[in-house]
């Protein structure tokens, strides 16, 4: 029996390789199918939509938050793969009721690097897990993100607004940006209109999900902050933490320089 620890110090033991996972995170969904698990994985979320060709393939099991617990019993799984944030508590601890359950917990890259290495020794793929670490180490070594010192408010959600704010994954790529939350209250706070007048922020970043904001939204909220610079941004480049931070670094780059030319 191999016994392994998850994110959040829970003990994880496993008679053996796990043969068939199901993973409730998108993220990691596209890690582990990055890592070779082609055949393990037989159960993922509708929202882990890539590698594309392995989401039109296998079993869907409802969404992050609202698990199809009977259909992932029917799947018998040896391992559930899931995340403290995206995922229901609830329903996690129906899971390992029945099933090995290893939960992430992600704040910032120092903390997805852990979760990769992680589950590559959970999955036998340690030297595949360290090599993928190696390689977006190095891709972060090559950002070098100019001290903007500029204000950024980024939105997630659309009536009622939301925002990232500090203690996030996301508010962590934004340092990594050079760019400051214009929002100090913790996780994801809602914000009315008028707070985002008072924040006054240089930037507004409008991300591409949850809430899918486009053009007309942009140009929505330009008649609300008239001055700040606002920019539809790659969602998925900013709150995916598995193989996906590959190719965060080269995007963060291009909007550092989009940025600096609107100052």
């Amino acid at each position: 029996m191999a016994v392994f620890y998850d994110q959040l110090n829970r003990k994880i033991e496993l008679p053996g390789i796990p043969q068939r996972i199901v993973s409730v995170v998108p993220s990691q969904t596209e890690l582990l199918f990055y890592l070779g698990l082609d055949k393990e994985v037989v159960g993922i979320t509708k929202f882990c939509v890539h590698p594309a060709g392995k989401f039109n393939i296998t079993v869907k099991v409802g969404g992050t938050k609202q698990l199809n617990i009977e259909l992932i019993k029917e799947l018998r799984p040896d391992l559930i793969i899931a995340n403290k944030e995206e995922n229901d508590q609830s329903q996690i601890e129906e899971l390992a009721g029945f099933c090995p359950v290893w939960v992430s917990d992600i704040n910032d890259l120092a903390s997805a690097y852990d979760m990769i290495l992680k589950v590559g020794a959970l999955v036998a793929r340690e030297g595949q897990a360290q090599l993928l670490v190696t390689d977006i180490k190095y891709q972060f070594s090559q950002l070098t993100a100019r001290a903007l010192n500029l204000k950024a408010a980024y939105l997630i959600w659309r009536k009622p607004y939301m925002v990232a704010g500090r203690q996030t994954f996301i508010d962590h790529l934004l340092q990594k940006c050079g760019l400051i939350n214009a929002f100090d209250g913790d996780r994801y706070p809602e914000v009315t209109s008028a707070m985002l007048i008072a924040a006054d922020p240089a930037v507004v970043l409008l991300s591409s999900e949850p809430y899918p904001f486009a053009q007309k939204h942009l140009e929505e909220l330009k008649q609300l902050l008239p001055k700040s610079t606002l920019i539809l941004v790659d969602g998925e480049l900013f709150s995916w933490y598995g193989s996906r931070l590959l190719l965060a670094p080269a995007y963060f780059k291009q909007l550092i320089e989009n940025i600096s030319a609107k100052q």
